[in-house]
């Protein structure tokens, strides 16, 4: 039977705040020590473990629209990805994925689909065991198998499987119980019955899934499940799947396994106790800085704590409470000040309201080598470039002009406009308007090589 593997991809970006926001989660913060001394990200980190056991190929990620471009990004177009017009939590990105590969791709129903979420933090070898839910499936005629990991404490933070007294196969075991999240207490007795911790990981048959839609009257159609996005509450895979399997199994994995969710957990993998500008103090014990501003963060005689600077704000907390972020930041709505993007990537430098309701929004935007921004127009905004470095190509209402180095372009509001990098590019974009958001675009239908064919077409003329 054939393996398809989906990536989950749906963080809210608040735990690891001031560097993680709605549009770059903790997935994509490139935090982690590489083997020859760089840095990567977890999504990167992952799709390379998955590509070295032979998976990569048959992988898909099922992300929220806003993440496309942050997704392409970090692992550019090898990956087919699913887009979520909203966040409906597990079992809907599980639903919408499973109508894909029926509707779209016309799989095979007998084909299996493991799924899991992107941020775990395993080695290689977790990703090998992915290759025996095929044969385990159909040995144990199992309705779904999960894999599960043994407790290395009691813990209140995840869900525990308990297997059935009595071995259900040589790697397998029939699921007697969930529990989801229980007080430490608890959690001892579980850890007593040889529970497992749930690594989020789930395979089934796709005929499965598409019986458990229909059988609840939910359309198994991939068009029909984009039509009701918006109208669906958010359902979790285990709530309203695993727990009420007829049939589950449960497979033990014996390697490290972690939920790098928090600062405390990412700090053992940073590689450095200081990250970006700035210096700890050496009285300041198991202190971590990490800045992505320009200014330098000194740290003296303060010790367990995390100190975290980016574009939207400064984070200084104690390890042991960092998670307590999340609740304080749970009701503020902020623009993200840093965004990743296919073509590069851009920072808010300042963003105002002056007289007369008008908004001014000050960018820095870099463009990699041989990227463009699409030919586009704003309905609501102006819009001033300085070239701070690079050269390249813009286009402003179909005439096409060589850029370069200390050029100031005038963009006014509606003028179809768009640029590309020939070599790597930067320059300020201030924009002008009188409603300053993202949604403002207009995108033309037309590459940029047919953009600037179009302009030389005119030329000739």
């Amino acid at each position: 039977m054939i393996l398809k593997v989906v990536l989950l991809s749906g963080g809210s970006g608040k735990r690891l705040w001031p560097l993680s926001n709605e549009i770059r989660s903790k997935i994509f913060l490139r935090l982690l020590r590489t083997a020859d001394g760089g840095s990567e990200s977890m999504i990167q980190r992952v799709c390379k473990q998955l590509d070295s056991v032979g998976l990569l190929p048959s992988t898909f990620i099922v992300t929220h629209e806003s993440q496309m471009e942050i997704m392409k990004n970090q692992i550019g177009d090898r990956i087919p990805i699913i887009s979520e017009p909203y966040k409906r939590g597990t079992f809907t990105a599980v639903a919408l994925a499973t109508a894909y590969f029926h509707s779209i791709l016309q799989a095979n129903p007998d084909e299996i689909v493991c799924f899991l979420p992107v941020d775990v933090f395993v080695e290689p070898t977790f990703f090998e065991r992915f290759h025996t839910f095929p044969e385990i499936l159909s040995h144990s005629q199992a309705d779904l198998a999960l894999l599960g990991t043994n407790p290395k404490h009691p813990s209140d933070q995840y869900g525990y499987i308990v297997p059935a007294k009595g071995n259900g196969g040589i790697d397998y075991y029939p699921v007697d119980q969930f529990v989801e999240k229980p007080d430490i207490q608890n959690a001892s007795s579980l850890m007593k019955r040889n529970a497992l911790w749930n690594c989020g990981v789930f395979a089934f048959s796709i005929k499965f899934m598409l019986s458990h839609l229909q059988n609840n009257g939910l359309p198994i159609v991939y068009e029909e499940w984009l039509a009701k996005y918006e109208h669906l509450p958010e359902l979790s895979f285990d709530q309203e799947v695993a727990e009420k399997a007829r049939h589950a199994v449960v497979i033990p994995y014996n390697g490290d396994w972690k939920d790098l969710g928090s600062w405390d957990a990412l700090g053992e993998h940073l590689g450095s106790n200081v990250i970006g500008p700035g210096e700890i103090s050496d009285d300041s014990i198991n202190t971590h800085v990490v800045n992505e501003l320009p200014h330098p963060i000194h740290v003296i005689d303060v010790s367990n704590s995390i100190v975290a600077a980016s574009p939207d704000g400064i984070l200084v907390a104690s390890k042991n409470h960092c998670s307590r972020i999340k609740q304080m930041i749970r009701n503020v709505q902020q623009r993200p000040m840093y965004e990743e993007r296919r073509w590069g990537t851009y920072r808010v430098l300042d963003h105002s309201k002056t007289e007369k309701e008008m908004e001014t929004l000050t960018k820095k935007i870099a463009l990699f080598s041989g990227k463009n921004i699409s030919y586009q127009l704003h309905h609501k905004r102006k819009e001033i470039w300085t070239i701070i470095s690079g050269s390249g190509e813009f286009i402003l209402d179909d005439k096409l002009y060589q850029i370069k180095t200390g050029d100031v372009l005038q963009i006014p509001c509606g003028a179809k406009h768009g640029v590309k990098a020939i070599t790597p590019l930067e320059f300020i974009e201030v924009q002008i308007g009188t409603e300053l958001v993202e949604e403002d675009i207009t995108r033309l239908a037309m590459t940029w090589e047919e953009a600037v064919q179009f302009c030389k077409n005119g030329d000739s003329e």
